[in-house]
């Protein structure tokens, strides 16, 4: 089946990615994005034909209403990511997160969207000393944005009805490499700092953080786009794969860096932390019911990585602030251009 989506936030990180696999596999896709991180990372596809991009704001009602017209599909990408940007401006991150969210919703049913997938977070679930955080675990948010983000998922679930099918994941953070590239993701940090400096400072590193592949990432929503209504309406999703503690984490990217440039040495130093907060989330659903595993390491993401930098395609990632959300958000809050 091919469809005809709309991808909000689809020059971002993950819609960067996303975007041109759903072109190769024949969609129409539009991408409704305001552009703050640049619009190269989807210049490779740019003279699709299949491709509408329209530089606007999730909280114009009048483009989401262009962006609709004719999809059958949304993947809603477009937020302000992760809590540190979120602060910035809480009362911008709640107009985008939040406010946005229902008219999105109302516009879609009105153009007759089908199936709608939504981006929200596992930090829904707040802090869990369970062994299994499942689908079924309480929702607990501790910020701002991780309330607007389950508040969304029941503004969501509450159109399950009649033709629309609605789809709610909850993704780990991701790590890897996309056109629209991030640094500010622990995986890419912690690599970006091996390769660079040689050295990874480790702040406390008990806590654990469930990590994706970005690649694997987009090939969910993949997957969601073409499973018939009836397996996955209304269903909430886990993604993620492995739960490792930061200190782990570094001890994967010290392993992975050293082995592809033995020398200099990379040093893992740990520090303390007053943040000891604990994230782990069990992805067994999406595995039960869509048989899906993800194929992909943190090592392999680390491996892509180390290639980027090695190849000199993130040359100057260090001070471009268009690779890290809070020094760009910083800047367009400065700039009065995020008003």
């Amino acid at each position: 089946m091919t469809r005809r989506v709309l991808v909000t936030g689809g020059a971002g990180y993950v819609g960067s990615l996303l975007v041109p696999r759903l072109l190769a596999r024949g969609h129409a896709v539009t991408v409704l994005d305001r552009l703050w991180y640049g619009a190269g990372a989807l210049d490779p596809v740019r003279a699709e034909p299949g491709l509408r991009l329209l530089a606007a704001d999730i909280r114009d009602r009048d483009a989401v209403r262009a962006a609709l017209s004719g999809a059958d599909a949304v993947v809603h990408l477009a937020c302000i990511s992760n809590d540190p940007s979120f602060e910035l401006d809480p009362s911008l991150g709640r107009a985008i997160n939040l406010d946005a969210f229902q008219p999105l919703v109302e516009e879609s049913l009105r153009a007759g969207v089908s199936r709608f997938i939504y981006a929200s977070s596992s930090s829904v679930y707040g802090v869990s000393d369970r062994a299994q955080v499942d689908e079924d675990h309480p929702l607990c948010p501790l910020t701002d944005y991780s309330r607007f983000k389950a508040e969304c998922e029941s503004i969501l679930l509450q159109e399950r009805r009649g033709g629309f099918c609605p789809i709610v994941v909850r993704p780990a953070t991701l790590c890897g490499v996309a056109p629209r590239q991030r640094l500010d993701l622990t995986v890419n940090i912690l690599t970006h700092h091996a390769f660079e400096r040689g050295r990874i400072t480790v702040f406390g590193g008990s806590q654990k953080r469930p990590n994706l592949h970005i690649e694997d990432m987009v090939e969910v929503y993949e997957r969601l786009l073409a499973e018939p209504s009836e397996r996955v309406r209304g269903r909430v999703y886990n993604v993620g794969y492995e739960n490792h503690s930061v200190a782990e984490l570094a001890q994967i990217v010290r392993e992975v860096v050293t082995a592809q440039r033995p020398e200099p040495a990379v040093d893992v130093e740990t520090t303390d932390s007053a943040d000891l907060r604990s994230y782990h989330i069990s992805s067994r659903r999406i595995r039960a019911e869509l048989g899906f595993l993800p194929r992909r390491t943190i090592a392999d993401a680390v491996r892509d990585l180390y290639a980027a930098f090695a190849e000199g395609r993130l040359r100057g990632a260090a001070e471009d602030a268009r690779y890290f959300n809070v020094r760009r958000m910083q800047e367009l809050i400065r700039a009065g251009e995020a008003a």
